[in-house]
């Protein structure tokens, strides 16, 4: 049987790198120490499989893998660490809103249009100080096919794609944890809102052209994920207010 050895590689793979390997995600929550078997199975990988069909998608090892161990970092043992990936891309009805008619000048003969909004990235941490944070990533694309007459009187049909990446960083605090606004504003690409209360939740996002290169978009999700941290004092004024 043709590639016999890369399948069977592929079956003592975890289930949750075997889920990627197949099926492009999974959605699981597993307690922190539970997910370095995962990340040590992903990383050999390319060792065990070399078939393009059963490669990884790039962002695996270049955003989900590092986000894994940063998250975990700030969890104490007993914390949950919930991941939902989808490395499908664009393609699934699901993802896809309607088409409909653009208004169209010639050379173009007609032009249909819609959006795709792919949501491949959800991750919901407990961390060490109580508080709890919410990752999501999305690609939000906006589509369009037209066809198109030359000069020569030829019919094409065409299409292009334009990409707006979203990261949105929720922290939910613990009760009465301090809060305090940072010395200086966040960047004008990051918007940051604040609910004060008990509990208080403060909701970072940034939007910006795509896609970008898998090694800037881990580097923009950090910056983004910093923000909700920027608003509570260092230490241990930042677990609770005095």
């Amino acid at each position: 049987m043709f590639w016999r050895k890369q399948k069977a590689a592929i079956e003592r793979f975890h289930p949750l790198h075997r889920a990627l390997t197949l099926e492009r995600g999974f959605s699981v929550s597993l307690r922190r120490d539970d997910w370095e078997p995962v990340i040590q199975s992903l990383a050999g990988h390319g060792v065990e499989v070399r078939r393009r069909k059963w490669r990884l998608p790039e962002r695996v090892p270049s955003v989900l893998v590092p986000m894994l161990r940063i998250l975990a970092a700030d969890m104490p043992p007993d914390g949950m660490l919930a991941v939902a990936a989808d490395m499908r891309g664009g393609r699934p009805p699901e993802k896809n809103g309607p088409k409909y008619d653009m208004p169209v000048q010639r050379p173009i003969m007609s032009m249909k249009q819609w959006y795709t909004v792919d949501s491949w990235l959800r991750m919901r941490a407990e961390l060490r100080d109580g508080s709890v944070i919410e990752l999501v990533v999305t690609d939000r694309i906006r589509n369009r096919a037209y066809r198109k007459r030359n000069p020569r009187g030829k019919t094409k049909y065409k299409s292009k794609a334009k990409t707006v990446q979203i990261v949105q960083v929720t922290r939910r605090l613990a009760k009465d944890t301090a809060v305090r606004r940072p010395a200086s504003p966040p960047p004008r690409w990051v918007r940051v809102r604040v609910k004060p209360g008990r509990r208080t939740v403060i909701r970072a996002s940034g939007k910006f052209p795509g896609p970008l290169a898998n090694h800037a978009l881990i580097s923009t999700i950090l910056h983004v994920s910093t923000e909700p941290f920027r608003w509570t004092p260092p230490g241990p004024a930042a677990r609770r207010a005095t």
